[in-house]
């Protein structure tokens, strides 16, 4: 099965290289998308929706790779990351963008601040593991 995560606002070029592959991957293939809706409430409205996703994978809230299964075959790893290092030190005021986190803050702000905390730790956590998965080695067959 070939997997992608993508967001167009981020990266362009990765995006329409996912939905290629995808495309002419002979079986199943499922592209996971990070699209902003209304419920998400940004703050700087629906018109930056672009923006709000480079916003996402700049500061390691959404990340971007592919999984070809096929390149295994050429003795390629079939996991390929292409988000770059995010900027972390943006991931909370991402978070704080977007209506649905803004308003559990001011609902209840301590709750809110450790939530915003384990966000951060497990969004970094999830990419060193796409990390460790990236540079797994692929002997010839």
């Amino acid at each position: 099965m070939y997997v992608a995560q993508i967001a167009m606002g981020a990266n362009q070029a990765q995006t329409l290289k996912a939905i290629r592959e995808a495309e002419a991957y002979d079986g199943p293939s499922l592209i996971i998308a990070y699209s902003p809706c209304i419920a998400h409430g940004l703050k700087v409205g629906m018109g930056k929706a672009q923006a709000e996703q480079k916003s996402a994978v700049e500061c390691g809230y959404w990340h971007l790779w592919r999984f070809d299964p096929r390149l295994e075959a050429d003795s390629k790893n079939p996991f390929q990351l292409d988000s770059k290092e995010p900027d972390w030190t943006k991931f909370q005021d991402f978070l704080k963008g977007e209506v649905r986190f803004a308003s559990l803050s001011k609902q209840y702000p301590a709750e809110a601040a450790e939530l915003f905390e384990v966000t951060q730790k497990n969004a970094q956590w999830r990419l060193d593991g796409y990390k460790r998965l990236a540079a797994l080695d692929f002997p010839s067959l």
